[in-house]
């Protein structure tokens, strides 16, 4: 519940500041399987549990990518396991060129349909 709050107050005060589009945390926490007839209440509870849980960490990553991809767009030297969506838009790493010339676009460049191609 910290990391939701901090995560919240930080892309409140930040985000518009850089004039970065907020993350809609309702699109990430998802509570829909209490109406499930076939759960008993510990059942219920258990994914209200999960249900919360993985929507906050879904949440802080796109919060994290989007700082990321504000901040310092380039990948890592090596290969890293389940890297964000927004990663394979990134600058490569040691591509001093590349950085310069389209950083001031990456900046712009939040519209989630472009990143569903």
């Amino acid at each position: 519940m910290l990391m939701d709050l901090l995560v919240t107050v930080y892309q409140t005060i930040c985000f518009p500041v850089y004039r970065m589009p907020k993350v809609r945390r309702s699109d990430y926490l998802v509570f829909d399987r209490e109406d499930l007839p076939y759960l008993n209440a510990i059942e219920k509870f258990n994914c209200l549990f999960c249900s919360y849980g993985n929507g906050v960490a879904a949440y802080t990553r796109e919060v994290a990518a989007r700082t990321e991809q504000y901040w310092c767009p380039i990948k890592h030297a090596r290969r890293i396991r389940n890297a964000h969506d927004r990663y394979p838009r990134i600058f490569d790493h040691g591509d001093a060129e590349a950085f310069r010339q389209g950083l001031a676009r990456l900046r712009r460049q939040y519209d989630d349909e472009q990143l569903r191609r």
